[in-house]
């Protein structure tokens, strides 16, 4: 069978040249004579993996000398506990709740200390960002928290909030490496890999190292301590080799295609072409307010679940596959990240055309 148009929203579709090298080097990497996954990660050769994957990623987002990269597990689930159990010296933070994984981490947050919601988009099933240009924060907050995109309702912000002069905690595990981004306007910027960099099991963390210390929550265990980590250059405990190496991978790819300047031309690109159709369309429509579109994750419905359930059928069957929303919104969903090719969504756009033609006088009906 020949490869798919994999529209899923994680894990996600990985640049095939990366999945050939991966391929190619599985059983003996660089003469080593074994594979990344069974070399041990005290050794050189993975030494030498680890590092060169730091190195690239800190090229490609210019991260400055006084930001920390960690390689970490758990997923951006575990950064929930993480973040208030290094963070809130206060015992406050503030949240903008503009999603699920926001709402998790607020109520994660709430075990901790006194999590205060900032602003929120809830009243609208989250199909728009709040403004946040002159947030009501308290003085004490020891930081306030985003989601910068938001895989399952597919908003994104174009502009950071306004946090007036407190530090900027972001999850950005569905648009990592989507656009160029300044670091130093986070404390602390991180995602799971597992949507545009990698295979599940890395979670990525950049924290200033001011940040890192042990003054931690009594009772917060040293494996989520950011400081155990850093000392150790990630490999405090058996880091996910393996996955690390096909980051450090995609890191090269994206190098090679100009950067993130250039990746995020792409993008627009690709969502264009997929927004424009929506907007033209007399079947389908998106569900995010426009500005607030997201160029990672693409929403969009018919309006009859009966006429949803059945496009996400026949596309499936036509090579595009995990277009089904999220069971929480419903309809459809796209995730275009940077591996999928420019051709997946313009066949994915002939298909809509080609079913709006077939059943567009079925809607609402």
């Amino acid at each position: 069978m020949s490869r798919v148009y994999n529209f899923s929203a994680g894990p996600a579709v990985l640049p095939e040249e990366v999945l050939r090298q991966c391929a190619e080097e599985m059983m003996d990497y660089h003469g080593s004579g074994m594979s990344v996954m069974e070399m041990s990660h005290r050794g050189k050769v993975y030494d030498a993996i680890i590092k060169e994957a730091e190195k690239d990623l800190r090229e490609l987002m210019g991260i400055p000398d006084n930001y920390a990269v960690l390689f970490l597990q758990g997923g951006a689930s575990t950064q929930f506990a993480m973040i208030p159990m290094n963070l809130m010296k206060n015992r406050k933070a503030g949240f903008i709740i503009t999603g699920q994984w926001a709402k998790k981490a607020y109520q994660e947050a709430s075990k901790y200390g006194e999590a205060i919601a900032l602003a929120s988009s809830a009243d609208k099933t989250f199909s728009y960002l709040p403004d946040c240009s002159d947030l009501d924060i308290p003085e004490d907050v020891d930081y306030v928290y985003i989601c910068e995109n938001n895989t399952i309702y597919g908003t994104e912000y174009k502009e950071l909030p306004n946090t007036k002069g407190h530090l900027l905690v972001a999850d950005v595990s569905s648009n990592f490496l989507s656009r160029p981004v300044d670091v130093t306007k986070y404390g602390v910027i991180y995602g799971g890999v597992q949507k545009n960099i990698g295979p599940a099991g890395v979670t990525i963390v950049i924290i200033r190292k001011d940040l890192i210390s042990d003054d931690v929550l009594p009772g917060t265990p040293t494996m989520l301590k950011y400081k155990t980590h850093f000392d150790a250059d990630s490999l405090y405990n058996t880091p996910p080799c393996w996955n690390i190496y096909v980051c450090g991978l995609v890191f090269k790819w994206l190098k090679k295609q100009g950067g993130l300047e250039a990746i995020a031309k792409r993008n627009e690109e690709k969502a264009k072409i997929l927004y424009d159709f929506l907007d033209s369309s007399k079947l389908f429509q998106g569900t995010v307010v426009k500005k607030d579109r997201s160029l990672m994750n693409v929403p969009f419905v018919t309006g009859d679940k009966d006429l949803d359930a059945l496009f996400v059928k026949e596309a499936e069957a036509a090579g595009l596959v995990s277009l089904k929303g999220h069971r929480s919104v419903g309809g459809m969903r796209a995730s275009i990240y940077n591996a999928m090719p420019k051709e997946g969504v313009e066949k994915l756009v002939d298909f809509m055309k080609k079913f709006e033609a077939e059943h567009g006088g079925e809607k609402n009906a």
